[in-house]
């Protein structure tokens, strides 16, 4: 019966964020960050010269975003 009890920790708290007093989704913070993450690393893929590895491009960076979104759900929340 205990152990039933720990499973439910996931419910303890909403997944939300204070800020300055307006409650907004954690998964935005996780877009806005994978976004900027995105962008970074296609400026660096330019830099120097890899760009044209990522050979579609309307796939691979959405599936780049989606990636780094995640995962950033997952380290951080």
């Amino acid at each position: 019966m205990a152990w039933t009890l720990g499973l439910l920790h996931g419910c303890s708290r909403s997944p939300s964020t204070s800020v300055l007093g307006a409650y907004y989704p954690d998964w935005l913070f996780c877009i806005v960050g994978a976004v900027v993450a995105a962008v970074l690393i296609r400026l660096l893929l330019l830099r120097t010269g890899l760009n044209d590895w990522l050979s579609p491009p309307a796939i691979a960076y959405p599936a780049l975003l989606a990636l780094l979104a995640f995962a950033g759900w997952l380290l951080i929340f």
